[in-house]
């Protein structure tokens, strides 16, 4: 039972303990207002159910987010050092970056340096098989 409720079933007792007189006009006044404070009572009750039952979806619903963005960045982090190949310093302005598999091109023995656009000339010493395969077929 709530604060609210327990208070208007105290006045209702301590009107029915004076024995107030219902016939009144004073007697009826005090009467329906018990009732409207009782009414008022139950609304917030239920104001208070619908309230806990909220917090507990929107707790569930934010966990549920919080999974899934942890999935979500855990998983663009592993990408990104996956596409890493080498960390290199430009031989132009020294500034060093992450070589990604994105910045080469399979037909050119160069790439462009991020930082100041300058080719970087390459030369691969790579013993897996797609190489070994490829060298075979030319």
């Amino acid at each position: 039972m709530s604060f609210i409720k327990e208070r208007v079933s105290y006045l209702r007792g301590l009107a029915e303990g004076m024995k107030i007189d219902e016939s009144t006009n004073e007697g009826k006044l005090l009467k329906a207002m018990i009732e409207v404070l009782d009414d008022i009572a139950l609304a917030v009750e239920d104001i208070e159910e619908v309230q806990e039952q909220l917090e507990e979806q929107v707790d569930s619903i934010d966990e549920d987010l919080e999974e899934f963005a942890r999935i979500l960045f855990d998983d663009e982090e592993e990408d990104d050092d996956d596409d890493v190949i080498a960390q290199i310093e430009c031989p132009h302005c020294n500034k060093v970056f992450d070589l990604t598999e994105d910045m080469i091109d399979c037909d050119s023995d160069s790439f462009e340096c991020p930082h100041c656009n300058e080719e970087i000339a390459f030369e691969w010493d790579c013993d897996c098989e797609d190489c070994n395969h490829e060298e075979e077929n030319n």
